[in-house]
This record gives structure tokens, C-alpha cells and sequence, in this order.
């Protein structure tokens, strides 16, 4: 019989099914008369050149995935130079017989009951371990006639059973190394795996809870089992108090999808999507699900479009433009200095420095000869008179004798008066008597005490946005600063959406001070109780060291290249296969990875009340273009706002 142009998997294993001696009870195979005479053995053939497919792999981009795609047309190879060169067409074999070791139901284990899983459940065998991967070969179901669907698709979770334990495994790849030229005919497939946990087995035979890690690694021949539902809520549905749903899981919907609170928000976490995909919705879900089991909470949300102020009904504080108040005494000397002379300033201007001889003795003014005074810099967050400020420039200027030293100090005066007669800095200057009451402003803003709002949603809408990063990295060191003198007293959430344009990557933009501020939370935060949530959807624009120390990651749908290759940068090698998902996910859909879930996951969000929903959907043009709408009144009521900027 002339031999095929590529190995079979099949074929090698029927082959060796009809030479195995016949198990107990059964009839063997008759064989034909011309095979029954001994034959010496012939020399193996050459070994057939990989076609196409297997240069293809070599060529994977991945280098893990192609050394285990390599291994794989390897032992392809090795099962065609083992066949022999003549053999008549064997009865069609059963998935028991092209196993190498019959499954663990016909060899159970002396006490270890978890050895005999349902025989129908078992979908190849182990060939490949190396760390925390593992290769697979799969059955050949097309033996059986049941097509060439083998149930597995990347992201599914598979068994293997140890003598200890139950070890979970990752489905991160899916193979044919040397597909046949005939599609009828049987292939060597390969599951490539990544090892994720396991749940050990007690002196009882009883399986205890899931644990990351693995202590008893898979051993090659061992069965590879789907994931039952029991499987699977042993890993996600766990009992813990801890933990709070969030949605279901894409594998099986019957079972939740949870968060471990302590390690999503004690580690960071980081909500990426593009435009659309429902970041904003998973985001109140999460930090709704979490305050209603913890309503004690003290959650700080900045909030630049305004679309959160119904996400969370009572339990929010709303903080908007006409509310918000941060005293330009809370600005550090960094910070006051961008808002008086812009961005084109530097600490080393003649202005800056003028401004840095003049605030501390502005503060100590306010303090009286009483105090002790020795503490006072520029950054101490001490009140002082705005107006005195000016006083003391006009007395400099009044003792100048040289006109052209006049400059400096005259442009500096007409910049604060500028700024103290603009509205829209009258949340920083529009005190008319100056008070000291930092500890109320901390009170409002933190939540303490809750009183049953244990958010706080801060407006920035309103806020000019030559000064709005000036005012992110207030409220960021403001909170970095409380954690750190309160001694960890009051964990604190901060929740910063559009993070990308506070903490860019690119050093030439945004406002340094707010991605060092945001970025000493992420570095430090959890030693001092401060947790870190980022909302973007440009990841490849936030600082890579900022949502490298976000533990926990939410993928959303991405659509642009860039933002999909930074986030799978960031993420472990057992996240990877998953992440090429990220194109395909529907809207709520989210590949979440990290410390907050038990393992790599693809999860669906529950759907929000639409009265909880943050207004962050896309404009109904098709409705609205339909009516007429809007007159002479509508513009002048949009133009009076606009003057006034009010919303």
C-alpha cells in the first residue's frame, strides 16, 4: 500500500491498537492472511518534509507558542518514522484505543476517587510540560464519527488529575502542526495550555478550595479532561464574604463572575475599552456591588464629562463647578505656579521666584507671632491673603529705583488680579474671607463621616482646562498626603477616568506633578491604604508605570492595534491567548486578568438598571434628526450659560 504524503495521527494510532494484544473479554481483530507470517523488520523511511502549515508556525510571532507548535510537528514527525510501511486498514478504532494509557475509569487509584472522571469528558492526553505550559494531544474523534469538533476553543479551562490534585489549565492555542492533504483523513492536533492553579485533594479524597500556583504538575500521558460545572464553580463561584458579582462567566453563564474586593482594590485595578464598549456602565457596576456590601466605603471618582451624578443615586456626593471648592492655599508651590504663569514657566523664572520668596511670608503672616513658624514653606498647606500677596509686590515695587526692574512684578500682579476676577476660578479664589477650613473640605470630600455616601463624585466639567490637570494633581496628592498623616486609618478609593490625559506617556504633555502624584499611588499606595482605579480608553497613551502596577485589568473591546499590543505588554503569559479576543468582545464583555479574579477569564457584565446608567451613550442622531428642535431661545439660554460658564 503506498504510504501518505503526511503523518496521521489516526492511522499511527490505529496501527498501534491492532498490534496491542486484545483486552480481556474482547475478540481480536482477525488479521489478513499475508500479516500473519513473520516479517523482518524494515528499515523506517525517511522522515517526510513539514508542508506549509509547519513553516507557518515556525513563523509564529509568539516565540512560546512556536517552540510548542515546533515540538509539536516533532512528535508528528516521530509517529510517522515509527509507522510501518505496509499495513492494511485497521478496524476504526474507539477514543479509548488511541490512547497511549487507557483512562484513569478502567485504573482507578487506590484512594483517589477524583481518578475516575467521566470517560466521555477526556479530550486528549499530556506530551509536553515545560514550566507553566503544557502541550496536549487531543483524541481523534473522527474515529468515532463525531466530526472534527473537539469542544475547545481558546479561553476554556481543562483538567488534568495528578495523585494530589486537580490542575487547571488555560486553553491558550489550538493546532494542526502537519495537517493531511485530505480533510477526510484523521490529523495530530495540539492544545497548547497554560497553567493556572489547582485544587488539592484532602486524606478524605475530598477537593479543597482553588489556590494559584501549582505543586503537583500534570505527568506526560495524563488524561486532559473538559471543565465541568463543578470544575468551574469551584473556581469562580467561591463563598467567600470577600467577594462580590459582577457579572457571569462567557464559558458557562450559570455561574457568576465575582471580584475579590481586598485584592482588586488593595492591588489597583484598570478599566480599558475603546469609545462605546461599556466602560463607564462596568465601572459603576463594580463600585455599586462593592458599596452595597460596604457602605462604609470612601470612594473619590473624578468625573471630567459629568455622567456619573445618577450612576449612583443617594449613596453619592455630587461636587459640581459651583460647589467645589479648593482654596488656592491647598495648591503646592508646583501647582500654583502653573496656574499664575502657564505651562511655558519654569521654577527658575524671574515670576517663580518672586512667588516663592513672598508665600511663605504670606503664611506666616496669617499664623501670627504665636506660631511656630519654622515649618512653613511654600507647599505647607497653611491660608494665607491673597490680597496681602499683592500687597507685598507693591511694596517691592515701590522701593525698585530701576524702571526696568519694574517688569517682572508688574506682569505678575496683573496675572492675579486677572485670575481673582475670572468666575471661573472662583472655586480657588472666590472666598471673600479667608478661613481656615481644610479639615471640612477633607471631611466633604473623603466622607468622613459617611452619613450614607460613601462616594463622592467630583464634576470637573466645569473646570478651565488650561488648569484642569493642575487640579487632578490637588486631588491626588491630597489623598496620598491624608493616607499617609491619618497612618492608614480610612482606606481610600481613587477613581480617575480619562487617566490617559493626566498621566500621559508622552512626557511633553500633560502637567508633570499629576503623573507624579498619580503615579506615586500606584508605586506606594498600598502600603498606605490608597487604591488606584484607571478608566481609559487609550491605553498605549497612559504611563506604561502607572498601569503596570494595576494588578487587576478589565480588558474591553479594543479596536486599535497600538492599545491592543501594549495592554497584552503588561499582561502574564498566561493572559496572552485571551487577549486576542479583545477585537471581538461585544459591548459589556471584558477579559478580565489579575488579582481580583481567580484566573485569566472572559466575563460578561451584568446589565445595570437604566436609571443607573452614567450618561455616556452615543447621541441618538437617526431620532433627532427626525424633529425639529431647538430656536432663537434655546441659542440664548446656550449663550448666557456659556458666558457664565455654567452648566
Amino acid at each position: 500500500m503506498p504510504r501518505p504524503t503526511a503523518p496521521v495521527a489516526g492511522a499511527t494510532a490505529a496501527a498501534a491498537a491492532t498490534a496491542r494484544p486484545a483486552p480481556p473479554g474482547t475478540e481480536a481483530p482477525a488479521q489478513p492472511p499475508e500479516q500473519t507470517s513473520k516479517q523482518p523488520p524494515t528499515a523506517p523511511p525517511p522522515s517526510p518534509s513539514p508542508g506549509p502549515a509547519a513553516g507557518a508556525a515556525r513563523n509564529e510571532p509568539h516565540a512560546r507558542y512556536a517552540r510548542l507548535q515546533a515540538a509539536a510537528s516533532e512528535m508528528a514527525s516521530s509517529l510517522a518514522r515509527s509507522e510501518p510501511e505496509t499495513q492494511p486498514k485497521a478496524p476504526a478504532a474507539s477514543s479509548r484505543e488511541l490512547t497511549s494509557n487507557p483512562p484513569a475509569a478502567s485504573q482507578p487509584a487506590a484512594g483517589q476517587p477524583c481518578q475516575a472522571p467521566a470517560p466521555e469528558a477526556r479530550v486528549g492526553r499530556v506530551v509536553s510540560v515545560s514550566g507553566a505550559q503544557a502541550v496536549a494531544l487531543l483524541e481523534s474523534e473522527a474515529a468515532e464519527g463525531q466530526g472534527q469538533s473537539c469542544g475547545l476553543e481558546i479561553g476554556k479551562l481543562v483538567t488534568m488529575r495528578t495523585e494530589t490534585s486537580v490542575v487547571f489549565g488555560l486553553v491558550a492555542g489550538l493546532s494542526i502542526p502537519v495537517p493531511s492533504q485530505d480533510p477526510t483523513q484523521p490529523e495530530v492536533r495540539v492544545v497548547e495550555l497554560e497553567l493556572l492553579g489547582e485544587t488539592q485533594i484532602n486524606e478524605r479524597g475530598r477537593r479543597l478550595s482553588f489556590q494559584r500556583g501549582i505543586t503537583s504538575f500534570p505527568s506526560l500521558g495524563d488524561s486532559v479532561f473538559h471543565a465541568t460545572q463543578e470544575d468551574l464553580g469551584i473556581v469562580f463561584a467561591s463563598q467567600d464574604a470577600n467577594n462580590v458579582r459582577v457579572g457571569s462567566i462567557h464559558q458557562d453563564r450559570r455561574l457568576p463572575a465575582c471580584v475579590a474586593v481586598d485584592d482588586l482594590l488593595g492591588k489597583h485595578f484598570a478599566m480599558l475599552g475603546t469609545t462605546g464598549s461599556g466602560k463607564s456602565c462596568a465601572v459603576a457596576l463594580i463600585l455599586r456591588q462593592i458599596l452595597q456590601e460596604h457602605q462604609n466605603g470612601h470612594v473619590v471618582l473624578l468625573d471630567p464629562h459629568n455622567e456619573y451624578h445618577r450612576a449612583f443615586g443617594e449613596m453619592a456626593e455630587l461636587i459640581d463647578p459651583g460647589t467645589l471648592e479648593l482654596p488656592f492655599w491647598l495648591f503646592n508651590f508646583e501647582e500654583f505656579v502653573e496656574v499664575v504663569l502657564g505651562r511655558k514657566s519654569s521654577p527658575d523664572a524671574i515670576e517663580a521666584s518672586i512667588l516663592n520668596e513672598l508665600i511663605p511670608i504670606a503664611k506666616r503672616q496669617f499664623l501670627g507671632d504665636a506660631e511656630d513658624h519654622r515649618y512653613v514653606t511654600a507647599d505647607t498647606p497653611v491660608p494665607y491673603r491673597f490680597n496681602y500677596l499683592i500687597q507685598l509686590i507693591d511694596e517691592i515695587i515701590g522701593k525698585l529705583e530701576k524702571p526696568e526692574d519694574l517688569g517682572p512684578y508688574m506682569r505678575l500682579k496683573a496675572r492675579l488680579k486677572a485670575l481673582q476676577a475670572d468666575s471661573r476660578f472662583s472655586f480657588m479664589f472666590g472666598s471673600v474671607a479667608l478661613r481656615d477650613n481644610m479639615s471640612q473640605i477633607i471631611s466633604r470630600i473623603f466622607r468622613i463621616p459617611v452619613q450614607g455616601r460613601p462616594i463622592t463624585i467630583i464634576d470637573l466639567s466645569g473646570v478651565p482646562s488650561e488648569i484642569l490637570n493642575v487640579v487632578v494633581s490637588v486631588l491626588c496628592r491630597m489623598t496620598f498626603d491624608f493616607a499617609i498623616w491619618s497612618d492608614r486609618a480610612l482606606p481610600i478609593l481613587f477613581v480617575c477616568e480619562e487617566a490617559h490625559r493626566y498621566a500621559p506617556q508622552n512626557p511633553s504633555l500633560g502637567f508633570e506633578p499629576t503623573k507624579r502624584a498619580m503615579s506615586r499611588i500606584a508605586k506606594e499606595g498600598r502600603k498606605y491604604g490608597v487604591s488606584l482605579c484607571v478608566i481609559t480608553q487609550r491605553p498605549s497613551e497612559l504611563d506604561s508605570d502607572i498601569l503596570s502596577q494595576c494588578n487587576t485589568i478589565f480588558a474591553l473591546r479594543m479596536s486599535n492595534s497600538k492599545d491592543q499590543e501594549f495592554v497584552r505588554s503588561t499582561l502574564s503569559e498566561s493572559a496572552e491567548g485571551l487577549m486576542y479576543f479583545l477585537p471581538l468582545l461585544r459591548t459589556a464583555e471584558a477579559i478580565a486578568v489579575g488579582e481580583g479574579v481567580p484566573v485569566p477569564v472572559r466575563i460578561c457584565f451584568d446589565e445595570l438598571p437604566r436609571e443607573y446608567r452614567p450618561l455616556s451613550g452615543t447621541a441618538p442622531f437617526s431620532h433627532t434628526w427626525k424633529v425639529e428642535k431647538g430656536d432663537s431661545a434655546f441659542i440664548d439660554a446656550v449663550v448666557e450659560r456659556w458666558r457664565r460658564q455654567q452648566r
